[in-house]
């Protein structure tokens, strides 16, 4: 679907549910989120209605994100069911991997295409300290267990804030498994304004001071706008997404879908579409189809939190990162 710039739309991310079992400080409050009540976000035949009618407008890549896509009951039911969809080529999702070892068959068997994995350190301590959980030994076997199984393509996403993250261990994950390590500046949403990140710059300093030259890749591995690099000696490759530093707003191909129905077309803006609205108010799939039309219409044609001084301006993203969809 071509928007107001003409860019071509076909990568819709679905946020499944804004709950988590962890309380990463740049993505949730410590005491989580409000419970919203049933009627107040997607059901999955909601959200497979919706797919059908994105694809329909020519949609083709979907993502299934959070909170935690992997706290949602029988998330694999979903994928079996999105993969069903005509004209849907990929169905992938983003984890933090908590839970990974009893979904990773099922989500196979449902034909899960690829999924990415947030890990931002390999110290417990520290990732007690950004996750504000003790889940790192589960974590760490999950995506060991992940990676030997080899069935679903892996990349692990790194959101570098500090020096005594070590990056350079996480790094190392793409030395000893053909796997992406990617590396996401921090974005100003929700508390994660509250914190800053490191620039891709700083980052692919710390590591070619440890591992040596950083080599583009001329490849594409997957449907964002990371860019990829190899080690010598590495099994996989090294990826950064650098949306402040690096905009790739000219190219961007997606939109977001909360829970709670709303069509979201920028992240830093709050403009968009209620489906949800349409939905309980008994609308057909040509009204669902017109309000995803009025929304790609009005998708602005950039972000500006290169240029932010850190104040809100109007219509400016008030939510944090989980209600709106990593």
């Amino acid at each position: 679907m071509i928007d107001g710039f003409g860019r071509n739309i076909d990568y819709l991310r679905i946020s499944v549910t804004d709950r988590c079992d962890l309380r990463c400080v740049y993505c949730m409050p410590e005491e989580g989120v409000p419970k919203l009540p049933h009627d107040a976000i997607l059901h999955y035949e909601d959200m497979v209605r919706l797919v059908k009618v994105f694809a329909g407008l020519g949609f083709r890549k979907i993502k299934l994100t959070g909170g935690e896509p992997l706290c949602a009951k029988n998330i694999d039911y979903l994928v079996r069911e999105i993969k069903q969809v005509p004209g849907i080529e990929q169905v992938t999702m983003t984890t933090n991997a908590v839970q990974l070892d009893r979904h990773l068959l099922p989500l196979y068997e449902a034909g899960l295409d690829a999924m990415n994995i947030s890990l931002d350190t390999l110290d417990r301590d520290l990732f007690f300290r950004m996750t504000r959980r003790d889940k790192f030994p589960e974590v760490l076997e999950n995506i060991r267990q992940a990676a030997e199984f080899g069935k679903i393509p892996m990349k692990i996403n790194v959101v570098p804030m500090a020096k005594e993250q070590k990056l350079w261990d996480v790094a190392e994950l793409a030395r000893d498994y053909p796997i992406a390590v990617r590396f996401i500046e921090l974005m100003p949403i929700g508390t994660g304004k509250e914190y800053d990140g490191c620039t891709r710059e700083d980052t692919m300093e710390l590591l070619t001071e440890r591992f040596g030259p950083l080599t583009p890749y001329a490849g594409t591995l997957g449907n964002g706008p990371a860019e990829y690099f190899s080690i010598d000696g590495f099994a996989g490759k090294i990826g950064f997404i650098s949306a402040i530093s690096h905009k790739f707003c000219d190219s961007c191909n997606r939109v977001r879908l909360t829970s709670t129905g709303f069509l979201k077309t920028c992240l830093q803006y709050d403009t968009g579409e209620d489906l949800l609205k349409v939905i309980r108010a008994g609308g057909t799939d040509e009204d669902l189809e017109e309000a995803i039309g009025k929304a790609l219409a009005g998708k602005p044609r950039a972000h500006h939190f290169d240029v932010s001084d850190g104040s809100m301006s109007v219509g400016d993203e008030a939510h944090g990162m989980s209600q709106i969809g990593g």
